[in-house]
């Protein structure tokens, strides 16, 4: 998993994600990610920091139908202004930041979880890139690329497949926080769903690209 890193890193140079000016920024960017595209995400959070609702008692304050007339962009609006709501109460409950760092990574996952609206890759996101705890981001991305280098079935568990590349790099947050970076950049530029094996930095290790050119 190391030497995956490191290609990537060769190919890509290193990268800064989450872009976020504050911590809070990650908790709400992670939810208005769903389902939605990255630069939808900037429109929104854009809109809730000229509206000043980029704070959690304000979120819970303001009526709903503002908060979700400014996080339009993102995409299934009501649904996620109500679940930016149930996350804001979660994070107040716990005592705000400074709370949730106090909290352990396992109860405090488990909080997260517990929040109507919040998945794993949800939870996960908070906990890797607002928090800095050792926990690896499991996406759609990881899935298809690992399972294309021929490591992975496919079809694991998303415990399983997170417990896997954590055991692979041991508790470092930093080389997490890197790996999910360059594995998204990857599937976005490269590994598609109709993949472009000829540019890949892995594709020299590469079951599936392998097999395109046995076959071509």
């Amino acid at each position: 998993m190391r030497g995956l890193l490191e290609a990537l890193i060769a190919h890509h140079g290193r990268l800064d994600w989450w872009p976020a000016e504050t911590a809070f920024e990650i908790l709400v960017g992670a939810v208005l990610t769903q389902n939605t595209a990255w630069r939808n995400v900037e429109r929104a959070v854009a809109n809730l920091r000229a509206e000043a609702l980029l704070d959690a008692e304000a979120l819970l304050e303001a009526p709903a139908e503002r908060v979700a007339a400014a996080i339009r962009p993102a995409g299934y609006f009501n649904v996620k202004a109500q679940r930016l709501r149930n996350l804001c109460r979660a994070y107040l409950e716990a005592g705000g930041l400074e709370g949730m760092r106090r909290e352990e990574t396992g109860p405090l996952r488990a909080r997260l979880l517990a929040v109507q609206g919040v998945g794993r890759e949800t939870a996960d996101d908070i906990l890797l890139y607002a928090l800095e705890r050792p926990v690896f981001v499991v996406d759609a991305y990881t899935r298809r690329i690992l399972a294309r280098l021929g490591w992975i079935a496919g079809d694991e568990g998303y415990e399983a497949l997170r417990g896997a590349v954590e055991a692979a790099l041991g508790p470092d947050p930093a080389a997490f926080n890197e790996l999910h970076a360059q594995i998204v950049a990857l599937g976005k530029e490269t590994c598609r769903p109709r993949p472009r094996c000829r540019g890949c930095p892995l594709s020299g290790a590469c079951a599936h690209a392998a097999g395109a050119a046995a076959g071509a």
